[in-house]
């Protein structure tokens, strides 16, 4: 026996009101499925936004996916949300709404606020709850330590249906309880500071790797349910790692069952498909300057950081968000009222979402992906920026493996590569991503984009790795990445992980967590991340040898670092520039043989009172062949004359 549905509400005039003028955002306690009690009885109260359908009723397991069993009430106050309250139903309950259209179309669709999805074809919508006894208050309480901008990041990028899967069913998912028990003393191991999960909201399609989402507020049921992220996320902040979510409101797909033509009409798109409409992902685009649609995706920027205690959210594709015209031809895109290429309602909507997540979460981080070159992207709003926190330095990655896939013989043709970037690295507050995007489609895994044999190419990562992580700015690193992945990246099968049987491997992999251990220690790689202070060349300009060498400064005179790159296979001494009185102590040589370089000392021969790189005083030092060396200031002594000549003499 079907139970009718019945007039009930979650909403109040109030929040009706917020709806509308685009200012609610919270609306996941209010749309969508909730279980609640209605004068003593339980059951589940459902509401969907579809102002332009003719009738809505609830399809599912429980009335035989019947249209005419179940249909909802259509509000009074014009708001376009259809409700009501059904006895007898639970947590579990499969469910879609079904929606006759004014032209006559019949659609079953998801619900766009559902916290569960099927994990089959049938994509239905699961009654569920987002209820959980979270266990990391002591996290919560301090990670604005964790997340400031003068605080050490170092991300681990991480792809969880491709991270690692069992090896008697390779195409078995681990659930997020299992990736739970792998992952976190692996990051921990390692010394990340963070892991950020590409997508983990539902999507149906496996090879766009989560980017083409339907359920917005649901974590994919590939990997359990709600709750099991929620443990997964706890765990990681039991252990003092932070979580950063792709988020993606730039587009979604046209599925059946997704926002797309949700009620017979362009309701989350825009209906111009020179707005609407992407022509590279043949997907959808929100539409930025409805008030429903940024009551929606403000809330669920929000929802992640509230009910999954997200520490940051990484925003995907902003450059197509920001430009009209992008991967657009002239004539298939229209110009702003001011003839530029500049999309005015997704600029007002990134600051309002900024500004909100900010205020109602400070202790988070927003960061861009973004590859334009859009000013003030991570400027306060107020002073004219879009008020993200940090950016992806999109033109450091692009140089920087560029320079290092040519021969050493010719790098010294394309020296200022890597130097360019000390050119605008202040700019914004930049993070340094070695990302996803850059070992698919042909691009090769990032060890076989280093020239040479084996040993080679491990020599020049090693370098690279150095480079990067003593340039200013916070880091990404896809997994893969830090042991050697020699394939491209496969979404559909696990990370080469039987690599770290060979030395070569297991070398770079403990060379990456050393890495991390010094950029977490070391004040002078993070204080002075995005300021002037932070960052000195010391030899810049040394093409002929391909030679690089540069200071980082914490904001005590005591923590300075230093950075030599040798980016030739040569093993040569040499000549760098040091403040009056200052001693240096090597803390990392990539070229070490426990790394699985040569083994070649990084020594400091001598140190002489001659002037040299404008500096007062100088030190000769041993280059190992390509390597990438770390030293530490660690005094203010310096050898007398005689002392360096008796040194000399006995070397």
């Amino acid at each position: 026996m079907f139970h009718q549905v019945e007039p009930f509400t979650l909403f109040t005039d109030f929040d009706i009101h917020l709806f509308r003028e685009g200012k609610h955002f919270n609306l996941y306690e209010k749309m969508g499925s909730h279980k609640v009690q209605k004068e003593g009885r339980s059951g589940v109260y459902f509401s969907v936004w579809a102002p332009n359908a003719k009738e809505v009723s609830v399809i599912g397991n429980f009335n035989g996916w019947d249209s005419q069993a179940h249909q909802l009430l259509w509000r009074w106050d014009g708001s376009g949300i259809w409700e009501g309250f059904i006895e007898g139903l639970d947590w579990g309950d499969i469910y879609k709404y079904g929606i006759k259209t004014y032209s006559g179309h019949y659609l079953e669709k998801g619900d766009p606020y559902a916290l569960q999805w099927e994990n089959s074809t049938n994509a239905g919508s699961i009654v569920n709850t987002t209820y959980y006894e979270w266990d990391d208050k002591n996290w919560m309480a301090n990670r604005y330590q964790k997340n400031s901008l003068d605080a050490p990041m170092s991300v681990y990028e991480v792809h969880l249906a491709s991270w690692m899967r069992g090896v008697d069913d390779p195409n078995k998912f681990f659930t997020y309880r299992e990736i739970a028990d792998r992952l976190v003393p692996y990051v921990k191991e390692m010394n990340f500071t963070h892991v950020e999960f590409m997508p983990v909201m539902e999507y149906p399609y496996d090879p766009s790797w989560g980017y083409q989402i339907t359920g917005f507020f649901a974590a994919s049921s590939r990997f359990g349910g709600p709750q099991d992220l929620m443990y997964l996320i706890e765990e990681l902040h039991k252990n003092g790692i932070g979580v950063i979510l792709d988020w993606v409101p730039s587009h979604f797909p046209g599925d059946a069952n997704g926002l797309h033509f949700f009620d017979g009409s362009f309701l989350y798109e825009h209906e111009d498909p020179r707005k609407g409409f992407h022509p590279d992902w043949k997907s959808h685009i929100f539409n930025y300057g409805r008030n429903e649609v940024k009551s929606f995706l403000i809330s669920n920027a929000c929802f992640w950081l509230d009910r999954y205690h997200a520490d940051g959210l990484r925003v995907d594709a902003v450059r197509s968000m920001l430009e009209l015209d992008y991967s657009r031809a002239e004539g298939e895109w229209e110009p702003n009222i001011y003839g530029d290429n500049r999309n005015l309602e997704a600029i007002d909507f990134i600051k309002e979402m900024n500004t909100i997540v900010y205020r109602e979460y400070p202790d988070i981080q927003t960061i861009a992906e973004d590859s334009s070159d859009f000013p003030k992207v991570t400027k306060p709003i107020y002073d004219g920026g879009l008020g993200f926190g940090m950016k992806w330095m999109m033109g450091w990655m692009h140089d920087t493996l560029k320079y290092f896939k040519e021969d050493p013989i010719a790098r010294k043709y394309h020296h200022h590569k890597l130097t360019f970037s000390t050119m605008y690295m202040l700019n914004e507050n930049f993070m340094l991503p070695l990302s996803h995007d850059e070992v698919v489609h042909g691009k090769s895994s990032l060890i076989f984009k280093m020239p040479g044999d084996e040993w080679q190419k491990h020599a020049n990562l090693r370098a690279m790795y150095t480079y990067m992580y003593a340039h200013p700015g916070n880091k990404l690193l896809f997994m893969g990445g830090e042991f050697g992945q020699t394939h491209e990246w496969n979404f559909s099968q696990s990370l080469d992980w039987h690599l770290l049987q060979y030395p070569i491997h297991k070398g770079l992999q403990d060379f990456v967590k050393k890495l991390n251990l010094i950029f977490k220690e070391e004040k002078a790689l993070f204080e002075n991340n995005f300021n002037h202070y932070g960052f000195e060349w010391i030899e810049a300009n040394d093409e002929d040898n391909s030679i690089y060498v540069f200071l980082r400064k914490g904001k005590s005179e005591e923590d300075v670092l230093m950075t030599v790159l040798n980016l030739t296979p040569r093993t040569f001494d040499y000549k760098i520039g040091i403040e009056e009185g200052t001693k240096w102590k090597v803390i990392l040589n990539s070229d070490a043989e426990k790394f699985g370089g040569s083994g070649i000392e990084a020594e400091i021969k001598w140190y002489e009172e001659t002037d040299w790189n404008n500096k007062p005083n100088s030190m000769i030092i041993t280059l190992p062949p390509l390597s990438g060396l770390i030293l530490k200031q660690t005094g203010k002594k310096l050898l007398k004359k005689t002392d360096v000549e008796k040194f000399k003499k006995n070397k």
